[in-house]
């Protein structure tokens, strides 16, 4: 019976290959001829791990921090566009009062010192055709956005 030759050369590939790596990595024959070199060869392969593991940890904390940071500056990105709408709109608001008044020298420019929060009265009705005509403004409603 013949043997394919191919299939030997192949198995003794690996097989070589392997001993190549076990040999390589492990310091056992070089402790036993240099007991020095052995130690070195140990305290190689032990930093070698610790940077590996380290490496690790430290490229786990960048894509974290990446993150949060994209997170973060997507929160931001929005309340400037936000921020940007608000003062848009009340420019807006602005301009349609003081064009639809007859004395506009008469309003003040809006500004935070200028606010004057008013709590809203409990209202009492016993018709409620009243409450909603009192709700509807005599203004025309501008509508919100750009």
């Amino acid at each position: 019976m013949v043997q394919p030759r191919v299939a030997a050369s192949n198995q003794r590939f690996s097989m070589s290959a392997l001993q190549l790596i076990q040999g390589s990595f492990s310091a056992g024959r070089i402790t036993r001829r240099s007991p020095l070199v052995g130690g070195l060869h140990r305290l190689a392969d032990g930093t070698l791990l610790g940077v590996f593991a380290a490496l690790a940890v430290l490229a786990g904390l960048t894509l974290h921090w990446q993150h949060r940071w994209t997170m973060a500056f997507q929160r931001f990105e929005a309340t400037k566009l936000l921020s940007h709408r608000l003062t848009e709109s009340t420019a807006l608001l602005e301009q349609h009062w003081l064009d639809s008044t007859t004395s506009p020298s008469r309003f003040v420019p809006t500004k935070v010192t200028n606010l004057i929060h008013l709590e809203r009265s409990p209202v009492v009705v016993s018709d409620p055709s009243v409450v909603i005509a009192r709700n509807e403004p005599s203004q025309p409603r501008v509508r919100p956005g750009y």
